[in-house]
């Protein structure tokens, strides 16, 4: 029979697995309604962002409630101390998927500019990099955590190009240059969104293996 911690432990999992999946819909609205121009659909995801603060906090709350009544150790405790990061960075991806929506109903406005073809790819790329960052969470996979660090790096890059296209646009066409700035802003969130992706993948890999992970290249070693 599974023990009270036990059944605690995976009530944590459940609630945080919901938290995740609600949190990756929001961020797939927003790349929609921008990609779209759809003003409409770009409220909904802004309008939601008090449900999934509220959702962090309980589940935080909840996270430690269970350490202080049982005092877990081991890989019981990796595991809250790993739940308890992967929320906050659940819940600043949703933030972020709020500042696309809120650049999306912007960029309604006015006349569209055709986005820089390395934001368009960003958003695939970033779309995949967090699925698989959660899958891994799921699974406790650690050799799949490890390789969203390396698809990380390929963001990284894009946003570079993404920098330096609005760079050169802009002189070009000044007339449009909230909208540049605009895109170049989506990139940037973009950006960042994987990069919490990849902090979920090196939490998977310390509740894993008891590694703690904090740079890439360590992220990249073999076993």
């Amino acid at each position: 029979m599974p023990t009270h911690l036990q059944k605690e432990i995976d009530n944590l999992k459940e609630r945080l697995l919901k938290l995740s999946s609600a949190v990756e819909k929001r961020f797939l609205d927003a790349i929609q309604a921008i990609q779209t121009r759809d003003a409409q659909l770009a409220r909904r995801v802004a309008e939601g962002d008090a449900e999934i603060d509220a959702a962090e906090v309980d589940l935080e709350e909840e996270c430690l409630r269970v350490l202080a009544l049982h005092q877990p150790v081991a890989v019981d405790l990796r595991f809250i101390v790993a739940a308890l990061r992967i929320n906050s960075d659940i819940e600043r991806i949703g933030d972020l998927a709020v500042n696309i929506a809120e650049a999306a109903i912007e960029l309604c406005v006015g006349a569209p500019i055709p986005f820089p073809p390395h934001v368009l790819e960003m958003a695939e790329r970033t779309k995949n990099v967090l699925r698989s960052a959660l899958d891994a969470f799921v699974t406790f996979d650690a050799t799949n955590a490890r390789a969203v660090l390396n698809m990380d790096d390929t963001i990284d890059e894009l946003h570079r190009k993404s920098f330096a296209y609005v760079e050169s646009e802009i002189p070009r066409d000044l007339d449009h240059m909230p909208q540049y700035i605009r895109h170049l802003s989506v990139s940037r969130y973009l950006e960042r969104i994987a990069d919490h992706a990849a902090n979920i993948a090196e939490d998977v890999i310390y509740l894993q293996r008891g590694a703690i992970v904090r740079h890439k290249e360590l992220g990249k070693e073999t076993d």
